[in-house]
């Protein structure tokens, strides 16, 4: 009888569309076998009696070692897969951002060059256009071969954001070549106006950062942005989804039956505008884009994903130190470097938040987290399900665990998190990346540099 790399016995496996007890059995990386009390011989076997089995987080908004406002992302490829890992995530997709001058294949081999030898679990990346010619657009088709086949554009930030017709034109290639174009979407001259006024009357605290992107410029972008896709019959991907005002723009599109997906992310679940209140420079913190809205969002987003309004959780996580890169701001908001940690937390959050108070299924949030990021970059099935032949990446997720978010239990490299304090039910015990278990009890004992780069496939919208 074969002898099997892994057994992972008596787990309550869970995928989008089933819960059942079952035995899994690993052989070189994959999913070999399937079924209760399987009496096979393995080198190793792990007892997952009482805990979730879970498809590996796929987490498809990152920004590992990124140069941003005059700094770098604090999480490299290594500290931030390690922390991704170490929160049942087990494939993540990058941001590759394109330099002036660049071509799209020189800005794959910058993002390349930071990964390789770092990288603890798989990982793909988006192409993030910023200096596009026709001849960049042309250039389009011949990544989605290489297996790159989704692109970002921003609608504003000085010396990223691309104009409409630019916009248009990427979503006629990928359209023609089977890619995905995703936009940060925030309207970019209601921004610099009102930062230009708040900057003219002393205005320079962080909660000025949340006053100068309101939500109806949020809202106007995503639904320029809809309309352009719409135009040409394209698919649109519209990242990290904030507030009501944007979501109903999506939800119009996807009544009216056109391919339009968006995610969203736990800060805008969890997190409020009264954040940036926080005394001492502390809402610095929370400065991202878009802004953290008022709470009555909350529930309104947590309905669009039950409903399935919206496709996918991810992160945005785009890391930076309070001491010595938040506070590069402390005398004006726009010199606050965007973005804040949140890759680890994840899965334990949703669990709790979602899952915890009836909000989402276990199958919805197997769905939101793992299968749905799956299918629409171009993962699945050999990502974010369990079954016979996909890859064997896996979370032991035990239910019942309850923990308290601190900095100190986390594995960014970055000097808080934004979920200090919060309470959760349900936490990560084991982590399986390609049959290997690479996070036994929150200690990481896989080895670097053993992700490997994923040549992704055409999307599927869902």
């Amino acid at each position: 009888m074969e002898t099997y790399d892994l057994l992972v016995s008596n787990g309550i496996l869970v995928t989008a569309a089933d819960t059942y007890q079952a035995d899994v059995a690993i052989m070189n990386g994959k999913i070999a076998l399937i079924g209760q009390k399987l009496n096979v011989p393995a080198k190793t076997v792990l007892n997952a009696t009482g805990k979730y089995l879970l498809p590996g987080g796929i987490d498809v908004h990152t920004h590992l070692d990124m140069p941003f406002g005059g700094t770098v992302s604090s999480d490299d490829f290594a500290s931030g897969t390690i922390a991704a890992a170490s929160g049942g995530t087990t494939t993540i997709v990058d941001f590759a951002i394109q330099a002036k001058g660049q071509t799209l294949a020189e800005t794959a081999e910058t993002w390349h060059r930071k990964a390789d030898g770092k990288a603890v679990i798989d990982y793909g990346l988006h192409i993030a256009m910023t200096d596009v010619d026709d001849k960049i657009v042309a250039e389009m088709a011949e990544m989605i071969a290489k297996g790159y086949p989704s692109f970002k554009l921003f609608m504003t930030y000085d010396g990223l954001r691309v104009n409409d017709d630019v916009l248009m034109k990427t979503l006629l290639q990928t359209k023609e070549h089977s890619g995905l174009v995703s936009v940060h979407a925030e309207n970019y001259y209601v921004i610099d106006y009102l930062i230009k006024e708040f900057l003219d009357q002393g205005k320079s605290e962080p909660k000025y950062h949340a006053l100068s992107r309101p939500p109806l410029a949020e809202a106007e972008a995503t639904g320029r942005a809809i309309k352009l896709a719409k135009l040409v019959n394209a698919p649109l991907y519209v990242v990290h989804l904030s507030c009501q005002e944007a979501l109903e723009e999506v939800v119009r599109a996807r009544d009216e039956g056109f391919p339009i997906m968006a995610e969203t992310c736990p800060q805008y679940l969890l997190l409020s505008e009264d954040n940036y209140e926080e005394s001492d420079f502390q809402g610095a913190k929370y400065v991202m884009s878009p802004p953290l809205r008022s709470k009555a969002n909350h529930p309104v987003l947590w309905q669009a994903l039950a409903q399935g309004k919206l496709q996918v959780v991810a992160t945005d996580h785009c890391p930076f130190f309070f001491k010595g890169q938040k506070d590069m701001g402390r005398n004006f908001f726009g010199k606050i470097p965007n973005g804040a940690p949140g890759i680890e937390a994840r899965l334990s959050l949703l669990h709790t938040y979602g899952v915890g108070t009836n909000v989402l299924s276990l199958q919805k949030f197997v769905e939101l987290t793992s299968t749905n990021p799956a299918k629409v970059f171009g993962l699945y099935p050999e990502k974010g399900t369990i079954a016979v032949g996909s890859d064997a990446d896996l979370v032991v997720f035990d239910p019942h665990m309850e923990r308290t978010i601190s900095k100190e239990i986390l594995h960014e490299n970055v000097d808080y998190t934004p979920y200090e304090g919060f309470k959760v039910k349900g936490y990560p015990v084991a982590t399986i990346a390609r049959g290997q278990v690479i996070v036994e009890n929150s200690k990481f004992i896989g080895k670097r540099g053993e992700g490997r780069f994923i040549k992704r496939k055409a999307p599927i919208f869902v």
